[in-house]
């Protein structure tokens, strides 16, 4: 049975949500940082890539942590 997300309670749709953007911002931190990993090793051309790709890293798991902190505040 699927549900209607507008009947869902805003706190159930918040915390589905943020859990939702926590799942994807992992996974694209992750994928950053393999991307890194292949431009360091040669693989890929270097124009800088491997110091942005791990800021963007921290920056996404840094904005996930604060999330979670702010989740328990709503």
């Amino acid at each position: 049975m699927l549900l209607n997300w507008d009947r869902l309670p805003d706190d159930m749709q918040i915390t589905l949500a943020q859990e939702a953007f926590s799942r994807a911002s992992g996974r694209i931190a992750i994928q950053a940082e393999v991307l890194a990993d292949e431009i360091e090793c040669g693989n890929i051309a270097d124009h800088g890539g491997p110091d942005a790709l791990r800021l963007l890293a921290a920056v996404l798991r840094s904005v996930d942590q604060e999330l979670l902190v702010a989740a328990g505040h709503a």
